[in-house]
């Protein structure tokens, strides 16, 4: 193994501790300030709000669930009055998932809080933090947007 192959080897595992450390303080902030709604189904509300229409079966493909899991957390959001199904256009048999005004308010109100949450901690970092972040922003976004 080169000196290389060690540092990318010793970056990959503290890039994966950081960000498991980021998250877990994500989460915790998440469940103490949202009442009644898991972080499951904010992550399901986000992603039917990203794929207006999208239909039970094809959000359990994307979250890697169980269809009938994923139809109890779909019935939760709807029971909460986030969720909404429609008859989609091109078939009027199937239904598609859409967010409803509480839910929109319910998404507006997880951005506001995550996003206090983040601009908290950045404000405490020192300038040089500041900047190193920002510069590893881009390099963040092509690890996230490229698969092999």
């Amino acid at each position: 193994m080169t000196h290389y192959d060690k540092h990318v080897e010793r970056l990959s595992e503290d890039l994966r501790t950081a960000l498991k450390g980021i998250v877990r303080q994500m989460r915790r902030d998440t469940e103490r300030q949202e009442q009644g709604m898991s972080l499951m189904q904010a992550m399901l509300l986000h992603t039917i709000h990203e794929h207006p229409g999208i239909g039970v079966a094809e959000l359990a493909r994307m979250q890697q669930v169980r269809s009938p899991t994923m139809s109890g957390q779909v019935k939760a959001l709807e029971t909460a009055g986030l969720v909404e199904r429609a008859a989609q256009e091109q078939d009027w048999r199937r239904s598609g998932l859409h967010v409803s005004p509480a839910g929109h308010t319910a998404l507006r109100r997880l951005r506001d809080r995550r996003h206090d949450w983040l601009s908290q901690r950045i404000a405490r970092l020192t300038p040089d933090q500041m900047s190193a972040l920002a510069g590893a922003i881009d390099a963040l976004n092509f690890l996230a947007d490229h698969e092999d």
